[in-house]
C-alpha cells in the first residue's frame, strides 16, 4: 500500500484578461505586422545586406562630395568608401568610410590593422592622407575602440604597441612591413585625429535623406510639398501639351487657335486651359518630389501605368480632340492605382496632369 501524501497543494487558477496593450490594428499593421525601426532591422543583416545598405547612403554622400567612388578587393589599401572633393581626387581633399561587417562590434584589432593600411600606403605616397576617416559598422565600435578613436595620443600608442602582432603581415600580402626608420618618424608626426567613427544611428539618418529608405525601412513617404501654381507665363517645357490642347480647341470650336488670348470669346475654355496647367504643374511637383524619395523609375512606372489605364480611351472614336483630352483625364482621375511607391502622395491632380506629361512627349494625342 502507497502512503498517502502528507503535503497538500492548493493551485488557484485565474481566468486570463484579454490582452489590452494594443490599440485598434490598422490595415497596414494587418497586412505587413509592426514596423521595426531601422536600427534594430540593420542588426539582423547579412554581409551583403550591409553591403547594398552603404551603396544606398552613399547616395546621399553624392550631395557633399564630387564624386563618390568604392574600392573593392584585397588590395583597397584600406580605402572602402571614399569621397573626393575635387578634380585632384586621392592626390586632394577626400575622406575615408570604412564600412564593416561582423557578428559583434568593431575591436581595435579589427579596425588598427586598417589604420596600419593607411599610414602605409599614404607614406608611400599611393594618395595623400585623408581629411577624416570614420569606421562603421551594423553594430557601432565596441567601447575600448570608441575610446582609443576618441582619444588620439593613446590610438598612436596602441599602434606602436601592437604594430607586430596586428599590421606587420596584414599590410600587403608581399611582404612584412617593420614600423622603424623613415615610417615610424611618419607615423609619429601623423594627425591620429582623423581616425574616428559614424554611429549605425547616424548612418540610417543620412539614409533618409536618399530615395531608398522607405523602400528599404518602411514608415511611409515624408511629407509631399505643395505644387506649385503655373507662372503666368508657360514654361518651354509646357511647349507639347499645350500645343496640342489649342489643336484640341480649334477642332472643338471650328476656329484657329493657337495662343491663350484666342480663347477670349470663350470663358469656359480658359478656365479649362488654366486648370489643366494646373494638373500639369501638380504632376511635374510629383515628379520632383520621386526624385528625392524613392529609387530611380518609380515616377516613370506611374506615368507608364496611367498610361496602361487611358491609352484605350485614347485611342477610340470621340467627337473632337476636346472631348477626348476630357474623356482621358476622367478615366485618369477615377485609375485604381495601387502597386506603386508613389501611391499614398499621389492626387487626382497628378493623374490628370500625368495625362498632360505623356501628351508632352505624344504618348498620348488629342486630335487625331
Amino acid at each position: 500500500m502507497t502512503d498517502a501524501p502528507t503535503d497538500q497543494v492548493n493551485l488557484t487558477a485565474k481566468e486570463l484578461a484579454h490582452p489590452s496593450g494594443q490599440s485598434t490594428p490598422s490595415s497596414a499593421t494587418v497586412l505587413h505586422g509592426r514596423l521595426i525601426p531601422p536600427q534594430q532591422q540593420i542588426l539582423l543583416y547579412s554581409p551583403d545586406d550591409w553591403e547594398e545598405f552603404i551603396l544606398e547612403w552613399v547616395h546621399h554622400q553624392k550631395t557633399q562630395y564630387k564624386k563618390v567612388v568604392r574600392l573593392a578587393g584585397a588590395n583597397d589599401m584600406g580605402i572602402d568608401v571614399a569621397g573626393l572633393t575635387d578634380d585632384a581626387g586621392f592626390q586632394g581633399v577626400w575622406d575615408n568610410y570604412q564600412c564593416k561587417h561582423y557578428d559583434d562590434a568593431l575591436t581595435p584589432s579589427i579596425a588598427i590593422p586598417e589604420i596600419g593600411k593607411m599610414l602605409f600606403h599614404s607614406f608611400e605616397k599611393q594618395f595623400v592622407a585623408p581629411r577624416c576617416y570614420y569606421f562603421m559598422a551594423p553594430k557601432d565600435c565596441g567601447m575600448s575602440l570608441k575610446k582609443l578613436l576618441l582619444n588620439s595620443n593613446d590610438l598612436k600608442a596602441k599602434l606602436k604597441e601592437k604594430w607586430q602582432d596586428w599590421c606587420a603581415t596584414k599590410i600587403t600580402t608581399t611582404k612584412t612591413i617593420a614600423l622603424d626608420g623613415a615610417f615610424l618618424e611618419y607615423v609619429e608626426k601623423f594627425d591620429f585625429s582623423i581616425f574616428t567613427f559614424k554611429t549605425a544611428l547616424e548612418a540610417i539618418d543620412e539614409h533618409s535623406h536618399t530615395p531608398y529608405h522607405a523602400g528599404r525601412f518602411g514608415g511611409g513617404l515624408p511629407m509631399r510639398p505643395g505644387a506649385s501654381a503655373p507662372p503666368a507665363e508657360p514654361a518651354a517645357t509646357e511647349s507639347r501639351y499645350l500645343e496640342q490642347l489649342f489643336e484640341a480647341y480649334s477642332e472643338h470650336k471650328n476656329s484657329e487657335i493657337k495662343v491663350l488670348t484666342d480663347l477670349q470669346p470663350w470663358q469656359d475654355l480658359t478656365k479649362h486651359y488654366n486648370r489643366q496647367r494646373e494638373f500639369f504643374y501638380h504632376a511635374e511637383s510629383l515628379r520632383n518630389f520621386a526624385r528625392d524619395t524613392v529609387p530611380s523609375g518609380t515616377f516613370e512606372e506611374l506615368q507608364d501605368e496611367v498610361h496602361a489605364g487611358v491609352v484605350e480611351i485614347e485611342a477610340s472614336t470621340h467627337t473632337d480632340g476636346f472631348d477626348r483630352v476630357n474623356a482621358v483625364t476622367q478615366a485618369a482621375a477615377l485609375l485604381p492605382l495601387t502597386a506603386n511607391g508613389l501611391i499614398s502622395v499621389t492626387k487626382v491632380q497628378d493623374k490628370r496632369g500625368i495625362c498632360h506629361q505623356l501628351a508632352n512627349e505624344d504618348r498620348l494625342q488629342w486630335k487625331k
